[in-house]
């Protein structure tokens, strides 16, 4: 069995940062997702993103963002609106080559985060 980390198995920094630009490609094309980033500076946001899925990961980061709650809370975000960008998070893996046991044990680290991140419920 490998000791390696998850960060180690799924590529590395270039990965991660691959993942990070294809799921941001996604979360931008997605009319329903776009009212959550405007007046944010894209850079930034892709910066920690980075971080923190590397830090998810096991990688040589310690993510030191806002925290989870404090970042999301103003946004209003609905469970709907986590679901869409879990799939689109689990769509960059896939697209990028990360195995399926290695997408899960992400996706549920993130899976982890929906409390302190979802504040409002679907109005539908």
């Amino acid at each position: 069995m490998s000791q390696q980390s998850l960060y180690a198995e799924i590529g590395g920094r270039e990965a991660v940062e691959a993942v990070v630009s294809d799921f941001y490609d996604r979360m931008f094309a997605d009319e329903s997702l776009t009212p959550y980033f405007e007046d944010t500076d894209e850079d930034e946001l892709f910066a920690h993103q980075v971080q923190f899925i590397s830090a998810v990961a096991g990688g040589p980061v310690e993510y030191d963002g806002t925290d989870m709650e404090e970042a999301h809370d103003h946004l209003g975000i609905t469970h709907e609106a986590f679901d869409k960008t879990a799939e689109n998070l689990e769509a960059a893996l896939r697209e990028n080559g990360v195995s399926e046991e290695n997408r899960e044990a992400i996706l549920s680290k993130v899976e982890a985060l929906r409390e302190p991140v979802v504040t409002e419920s679907a109005s539908d």
